[in-house]
């Protein structure tokens, strides 16, 4: 299966610092792939690139096997959802209007939405638990709230790639497993699905592969219970783990606390 979003040995610098190292991966359609490591690895910056908010200094970024170059705006919108970092939306904006800003790149006016446009803003509010907040205004919700909402406009553009940013960070457990599942089911449309996580053992869970970066550079990739080793674990992020099976049989992590001297 061809990749859906590909980098070919990026590079890219800020000024005189250089912030990624020769990166190459891909994102699959069907697949949940998480990009996990440190503050400052390069995730976020990876994302942006993809986006084409940013262009490398040297490689290739290639969006469904073109060059992202060769994208126009308004297409590569349709075909990329984008779920930023911050959720700072404190807008005096209904919610459900928030949301409709998912379909501005089919084309449409959010004054003349059709029966099709209707139809995705509710059904992304819906899978977002996020129906009930459809007519109260951003900027009188919580941050957990604006945080599904702001997935729901996303789901809502029905784009073939969803880039999320640190989704999770400003949820409960229990929306945070909520949202996770609903990455997955996303995939399950065939949707490939990019999320950064710092939450290790959700991306255990819920990833079907994980790139693990560290100082601009990937340095593992895999299924989680390989690209997270011991000694990945201990020396990107300086933890230990207990590996466990759930009732499924599905591996799950816990981050524990390296002894002094130990891997």
């Amino acid at each position: 299966m061809s990749a859906a979003l590909e980098f070919s040995d990026v590079h890219l610098s800020y000024g005189a610092r250089a912030v990624l190292h020769g990166v190459s991966c891909a994102f699959a359609p069907g697949q949940v792939t998480g990009l996990v490591g440190p503050n400052g690895a390069g995730k976020t910056t990876l994302l942006r690139l993809g986006l084409g908010l940013l262009a490398p200094d040297k490689g290739q970024v290639r969006l469904l096997g073109r060059p992202l170059t060769q994208w126009n705006a308004q297409d590569r919108a349709r075909t990329l959802a984008y779920l930023p970092q911050s959720n700072e939306a404190h807008w005096p904006m209904l919610a459900r209007r928030v949301v409709a800003l998912g379909r501005l790149p089919h084309e449409v006016s959010l004054n003349r939405l059709g029966p099709a446009d209707e139809e995705a803003i509710q059904r992304a509010l819906s899978r977002c638990d996020a129906a009930g907040l459809a007519e109260r205004r951003m900027d009188a919700i919580s941050a957990g709230e604006r945080a599904r909402v702001l997935l729901a406009r996303a789901l809502a553009t029905d784009a073939q790639l969803l880039l999320a940013d640190e989704p999770a960070a400003h949820l409960d457990p229990g929306h945070q497993l909520q949202l996770m599942q609903l990455l997955r089911e996303e995939a399950g449309r065939g949707t490939a699905v990019c999320v950064t996580l710092h939450d290790l053992p959700l991306a255990v869970r819920f990833c079907d592969s994980l790139l693990v970066m560290k100082a601009g550079r990937i340095v593992a990739a895999g299924p989680p219970a390989s690209a997270l080793s011991d000694q990945v674990l201990a020396d990107v992020f300086g933890v230990g783990a207990l590996r466990l099976k759930d009732h499924d049989g599905r591996e799950l992590l816990l981050v524990r606390a390296l002894k002094e001297g130990q891997l």
